[in-house]
């Protein structure tokens, strides 16, 4: 028993130090506010990279989300709508859209898409000496040793 305990301690080492971080950026929702026909909400920001997504369902009147400058178009008026568009770099600027069949009751948005931060390139220099965490392959090596003599039949 004291040697499972040993081996968890063991193994909860080396997953410690080989943890990441991760960062995902969620889509911007926008959907439809049937009582007053508009969008919600109407004017949004993105960054180059992210995604919008236009989500509705169970409207009395069809909707679509189109582009003036004809960069995305959702397709047409449907009363259920799940449509998603990722703002490719390159796409930086306003973008006004439009639901077609309601654009003269005022239906329409805008999407701000901010640049995405400078990917900053180092010119090439000197190697650098890049340490490598050896808890994570001592830690692994003690598991498999222990491992190795737990599974070895006792003597008693």
């Amino acid at each position: 028993m004291k040697a499972r305990f040993i081996a968890l301690l063991f193994l909860l080492a080396s997953l410690s130090s080989a943890s990441a971080e991760l960062t995902v950026q969620s889509d911007v929702i926008v959907t439809v506010d049937s009582t007053n026909l508009r969008f919600s909400p109407s004017e949004v920001t993105v960054q180059e990279g992210q995604a919008v997504r236009f989500v509705w369902s169970g409207q009395a009147l069809p909707h679509n989300a189109v582009a003036d400058d004809g960069l995305f178009d959702s397709g047409e008026p449907e009363r259920d709508v799940d449509y998603r568009f990722v703002f490719e770099i390159g796409t930086a600027g306003e973008h006004q859209f439009v639901c077609e069949p309601h654009e003269s009751a005022g239906m329409i948005g805008n999407i701000i898409v901010e640049a995405a931060p400078a990917v900053v390139v180092e010119e090439e220099s000197e190697p650098e000496t890049v340490e490598t965490p050896a808890v994570s392959l001592v830690a692994s090596l003690s598991v498999l040793a222990l491992v190795a003599v737990m599974r070895r039949p006792s003597e008693e």
